[in-house]
């Protein structure tokens, strides 16, 4: 492979990144200057079949996250069929009218190939969405996960195409695929004994490649496909998370060359680049039909602008569909180049817009409140903690450890929050007063009924920047009492306590400190009655939070 190509998609990828956007704005970029210098797609076989394993090994990890019970929410099967239909409605007179005014690009293409366009317009970019909610640590927000679940349905939408798009008939061996499920137990126990590292990532690759792309087209299916199904058929097992994980930075490698591919079919004209801008100008539609759909699904004007903005751009899936359409001669090879010219043009405009929709909605909340349909969605209530003394955020082992310590020695109502719905279950089983929220979520501190007489915080999320976030929330609240957290590493509780937590409890100076405790007593010096006394006071002395609390 030419050293070119990897110096400039490097240096291309740098400088994008650096103003905050998308490397792979500058990994398009990179082709097309590439091409300039003379390299062609047609030169670099080893390279589209790179772009190949992207493609598929994407589908993959977007299988091995994928929870079928949230797509099967109204607010995401229903919102992202419907806007499917009314983009292409939408889109498909608009590009007509546009060919009928003399447009170069539209004049010549027919109803069949003007649908095409329209289906590719209609879908929002993965990569980006992913990307402005993991900075802004919005990933398990509501909002969040109704983007993430729409774009799901939109990318099983662009897999159904590219699998219509194979032309043939699939074998009659195909159906042997639907048996699928019964090895999966035997899938499950290979997968329990493949461990970590490498071993993990050759798994996780044999499954996508061979169990999956591999197996499908050679019963006649779209390879895509299989790789997708394949990722489902792992989701439900302990280690999907951890093999997403593993082969994140392979997925993402092949995916650069998917990119540059598209710049290595040619330079924009000028005429091509005002058609793609034109094209921007049609996002905005997008926004507001997202708007309006979730809000009929009953979910708050802010969850429901804060999804569409995150879904306000083009997408690489439909440069994928495009590039299919192009490659069997039902899109002119032109259209590839405008439509990556208007997804790049479209993320560099949604970057600004998405870090500024929460002044925006600020602004005018007043307006967008009074679009809101109700009762509101269960899930995007006001959250009610009654008039609790304690607060708890994240009822793990250690939140419910010291719930119960706090109900032994104070009085005063104590309530925790924990955003995983079977520990509330549990918790409220064994009598604990819990309610469900994620307090690393913005809509969580935007939903929280107040609570005066609250005089003590416990954060005990594992995360460390959860904790930092619920610190500055609380400030935000103008919140009086006491805050205590608990973290792992020592900068960590230099951090918290710069922020103003009053008491700070590391966690593995605390664990060791216990063990070497316990090995004294149990094993080099026994106990005697008193000294088990005196090691039950140290341990409840070390167990209490703070000692300023008064109690009853």
């Amino acid at each position: 492979m030419e050293p070119a190509i990897l110096i400039v998609t490097l240096l291309c990828g740098m400088l994008v990144s650096r103003v905050g956007l998308p490397p792979l704005i500058g990994y398009l970029a990179a082709g097309f200057l590439l091409f300039i210098f003379g390299i062609q797609d047609e030169s670099l076989p080893l390279l589209q079949e790179l772009a190949d394993l992207g493609v598929m090994l994407l589908l993959f990890a977007i299988g091995l996250k994928l929870d079928v019970k949230s797509l099967l929410k109204s607010e995401v099967w229903a919102s992202s069929s419907l806007h499917l239909i009314g983009s292409i409605l939408f889109f498909l007179p608009i590009l007509k009218l546009l060919g009928l005014v003399g447009l170069d690009r539209l004049v010549d293409l027919d109803i069949d190939q003007l649908l095409l366009l329209s289906f590719a317009l209609s879908f929002s970019s993965t990569v980006f969405a992913v990307k402005v909610l993991d900075e802004n640590g919005d990933s398990q927000a509501l909002y969040g996960r109704i983007a993430i679940g729409i774009l799901i349905m939109q990318d099983i939408f662009a897999v159904l195409f590219l699998t219509i798009s194979k032309g043939d008939f699939p074998s009659i061996y195909a159906l042997g695929l639907l048996l699928l499920p019964l090895v999966k137990p035997l899938i499950y126990k290979i997968f329990d004994r493949v461990g970590h590292g490498e071993m993990l990532i050759l798994f996780g690759l044999t499954m996508a490649l061979v169990m999956g792309a591999w197996l499908f087209e050679a019963v006649g299916l779209k390879p895509d496909l299989g790789a997708l199904i394949i990722g489902i058929l792992l989701a439900g097992h302990a280690k999907a998370s951890e093999l997403s994980k593993s082969i994140y930075y392979f997925k993402e490698l092949f995916l650069v060359a998917f990119f540059l591919t598209i710049g290595l079919n040619g330079l924009p004209t000028i005429a091509d680049v005002g058609l793609a801008g034109l094209l921007v100008l049609l996002v905005p539609f997008k926004i507001m039909l997202f708007f309006i759909l979730l809000t009929r699904f009953k979910l708050r004007s802010r969850t429901s602008l804060f999804a569409s903005f995150n879904l306000g751009n083009y997408s690489e899936f439909g440069l994928i569909v495009a590039a299919v359409a192009a490659s069997k001669g039902w899109l002119p090879a032109e259209w590839l180049i405008i439509l990556a010219v208007a997804l790049s043009i479209s993320f560099l405009i949604a970057a600004p817009l998405n870090a500024a929709v929460n002044k925006f909605y600020q602004r005018y909340h007043k307006t967008f409140i009074t679009l809101e349909k109700h009762p509101l969605h269960p899930e995007d209530r006001q959250i009610p903690v009654g008039n609790p003394r304690f607060l708890i955020l994240g009822m793990g082992r250690i939140g419910s450890g010291a719930y119960d310590e706090l109900r032994a020695k104070y009085s005063g109502e104590i309530l925790g929050i924990e955003h995983k719905q079977e520990l509330v279950d549990f918790h409220r089983s064994e009598g604990r007063n819990v309610v469900q929220g994620d307090a690393s979520d913005t809509d969580f501190w935007e939903k929280l009924e107040r609570a005066p007489g609250l005089e003590l915080v416990l954060l005990a999320m594992p995360h460390h920047i959860g904790n930092m976030f619920a610190v500055e929330q609380l400030k935000k609240l103008d919140y009086q009492g006491k805050i205590s957290a608990i973290v792992q590493y020592s900068e960590d509780a230099e951090s918290l306590k710069e922020q103003g937590v009053n008491s700070v409890y590391n966690l593995y100076e605390a664990a060791g400190a216990g063990f070497v405790d316990n090995v004294i007593h149990e094993l080099l010096e026994p106990n005697t009655e008193e000294e088990s006394e005196a090691s039950v006071d140290k341990a409840s002395a070390a167990t209490e939070i703070t000692p300023n609390l008064s109690k009853p």
